[in-house]
């Protein structure tokens, strides 16, 4: 296998929002950054991006462009458009194997993002991040405080459906999954949520419920909570200990967002939930200025 000659400080494996946020810190102190990124941004589906301050509104898309853009300005940015296969090493002295060779680092930032295990209702896959989405305060205000529905993946999803009614008249779907007990339930009813206990047999027209009993209701959008897990398993290669969320497993992290290998560093949605744009860059930034302090002081 070929190996790059060059000894990066960084590896960052994703080149999303949180990746690119955490380069640009380490560009500015003059690091040596490889991004090595698959392409394969969570939100690719979604039109605009909202909640971010200053691109509240934005194509994430153009966001992404014009990250990509920004940190290409720096001279110390290797960007490699690939798939990770492999990671090995210890502090110091990683190496990630990607379309045919080999880089290595000192350290790895993991950025890998999720994975979203979606409800197996036909329909909703293809909607997912166009009309049903899982962040009221990144979609929300942009149903018109229209009618909404929360289509349930279990217990917790009674905290989406409770504060959704800030942003419509909404409709909660148990869809099978559990029965909430009478003290959610009153919660519920005093939030003002209609709890459906029918199945739903698809997702049609934009947020359409079409129930197994032959209603069809129609809402602006739909909410629900998809299982997540790290996207890649490079995390569990690396021996990276694993935790389960109320979102499903992340890695786990230290308040410096070093992992519980030596010298490999996690953000974004893989690392950290809740989940969005602002979030992500905020993890990205705070791991890129912790990684660099790891090189400054090795011993700390």
């Amino acid at each position: 296998m070929k190996h790059d000659a060059i000894k990066h400080d960084v590896i960052i494996v994703g080149g999303s929002y949180s990746g690119m946020a955490a380069a640009l810190q380490l560009l500015r102190a003059r690091r040596s950054v490889l991004i090595i990124d698959g392409g394969k941004r969570r939100n690719r589906r979604a039109s605009h991006s909202h909640g971010f301050l200053g691109m509240d509104g934005v194509d994430p898309a153009e966001l992404a462009h014009v990250a990509r853009a920004q940190l290409e300005a720096y001279p110390t940015l290797a960007w490699l458009d690939g798939h990770v296969e492999r990671a090995t090493g210890t502090k110091d002295d990683f190496q990630v194997d990607c379309g045919g060779e080999t880089h290595s680092a000192r350290r790895l930032l993991l950025a890998i993002g999720v994975s979203d295990r979606l409800p197996d209702i036909p329909g909703l896959a293809e909607r997912w991040g166009k009309s049903i989405f899982h962040c009221p305060y990144c979609h929300g205000y942009e149903l018109d405080q229209g009618r909404i529905g929360v289509i349930a993946t279990g217990p917790m999803s009674i905290h989406q459906a409770q504060l959704l009614p800030e942003w419509g008249d909404t409709t909660f779907f148990l869809n099978g999954t559990f029965e909430p007990d009478q003290a959610a339930a009153d919660e519920l009813a005093r939030r003002g949520v209609t709890i459906d206990t029918s199945l739903i047999r698809e997702i049609d027209g934009n947020a359409d419920a079409v129930l197994t009993d032959g209603r069809r209701l129609r809402f602006g959008g739909l909410f629900t909570t998809p299982h997540n897990e790290p996207s890649t398993p490079i995390a569990t290669q690396l021996g990276c200990e694993l935790v389960e969320t109320l979102m499903g497993l992340q890695i786990s992290t230290g308040e410096t967002k070093e992992t519980t290998v030596p010298g490999v560093f996690a953000c974004g949605d893989a690392a950290r939930m809740p989940h969005s744009v602002s979030l992500a860059v905020a993890d990205g930034a705070w791991a890129g200025a912790q990684i660099h302090r790891s090189l400054v002081w090795p011993a700390a």
